[in-house]
């Protein structure tokens, strides 16, 4: 978080580049900075004669500290997350729908690591995403509780509306904004005040495209998009865009998206990935998997060299199957050779 030393050291030019919605602040405060950008705000402010500073009642230190308070209100606002980044996420063990302890005492997982989380329908897999997703401290059904680099979560994240620890793609993906792709990718990116907004919405788009099964364009109507053009655009997003270091995936093999690739760019930006799914292909492409029986986890098993075997067989065959795919989108006839 800014504070009056971390103002002072660095340049007005420098502090515009890092916050630019303190040029309001100034504007707010009739200060005409035009000049002084190569100075601190500290120096800019003592440039004023003493007669300027008695006709207009300046006060120098009010005036830093406002500063500082202003551009920490304005992060807390934004959602922009300052703060140490997450290097890992343990889970620590609650009970079953019955009341059974779990069968483990916690499970740690790292930065840039998948876990997958199976189970029967209603066994309790959205379960153990929400309680992630709200950072539990035994206060949910599960009597779960999550730690963030091994500490408990201060309060003003897990409650706050704009607490960006963690993004959720869900199984069903809508949008209503009549805005092109293009659009709605600039907002995100104004959002997230970055420089290179266009050269960030070109990666995006390549993203997405890399990863839908349907090829789309940055004129496109997001609300003309299909299922899995949303998924593609957001997982895109999430991946380059998105300062969560957390994502959590419900269900993401039908999709309609190359999901082996939507797994290693999330992955390839250091994020922690957890996935809830019925598809063995996403299963085994997990790190480690965590077992859910009766809404608790019953077991957690380290993906081994045999099912490694078994998951390149496995996207041998789904690759035939992309490939049938194409044809019959493309009004093609399937034949035998295909399946060679």
């Amino acid at each position: 978080m800014a504070d009056n030393r971390i103002i002072n050291s660095i340049t007005l030019k420098e502090l515009l580049e890092k916050y630019p919605f303190i040029i309001n602040y100034f504007s707010n405060n009739k200060l005409d900075i035009e000049g002084f950008e190569g100075n601190t705000f500290e120096e800019y402010l003592n440039h004023f004669s003493e007669e300027e500073i008695e006709e207009w009642a300046i006060d120098t230190k009010k005036l830093i500290e406002g500063l500082s308070e202003y551009i920490n209100q304005m992060i807390e606002f934004l959602g922009i997350k300052e703060e140490k980044s997450v290097e890992s996420l343990t889970i620590l063990a609650g009970r079953d729908k019955n009341g059974k302890k779990e069968g483990f005492e916690e499970i740690k997982i790292n930065s840039g690591e998948i876990v997958s989380i199976v189970g029967p329908t209603g066994s309790g897999k959205s379960r153990l995403l929400a309680d992630i997703e709200w950072a539990a401290q035994n206060d949910t059904p599960t009597g779960r509780t999550i730690l963030i680099n091994n500490e408990i979560l201060d309060k003003k994240w897990r409650f706050s509306s704009n607490n960006k620890l963690v993004a959720q793609l869900s199984q069903n993906m809508n949008f209503v904004m009549d805005l092109t792709v293009h659009e709605f990718l600039e907002l995100h990116a104004q959002s997230r005040m970055v420089e290179n907004e266009e050269e960030v919405i070109k990666n995006i788009i390549e993203a997405a495209n890399n990863l839908a099964g349907e090829k789309f364009n940055l004129g496109t109507p997001i609300t003309s998009l299909s299922g899995g053009q949303s998924r593609a655009l957001m997982i895109a997003d999430t991946a380059i865009l998105s300062s969560s270091p957390i994502v959590l995936i419900d269900e993401i093999e039908n999709a309609g998206i190359d999901r082996k690739k939507a797994l290693n760019l999330l992955v390839s930006s250091d994020k922690i990935v957890l996935m809830a799914t019925h598809d063995p292909i996403l299963a085994l492409m997990a790190d480690r998997r965590i077992v859910i029986k009766n809404g608790g986890i019953d077991k957690i098993i380290k993906t081994n060299n045999e099912e490694k075997e078994v998951l390149l067989k496995l996207e041998k065959m789904d690759r035939t199957i992309q490939s049938m795919r194409n044809s019959l989108r493309n009004g093609e006839e399937l034949n035998k050779s295909i399946l060679k």
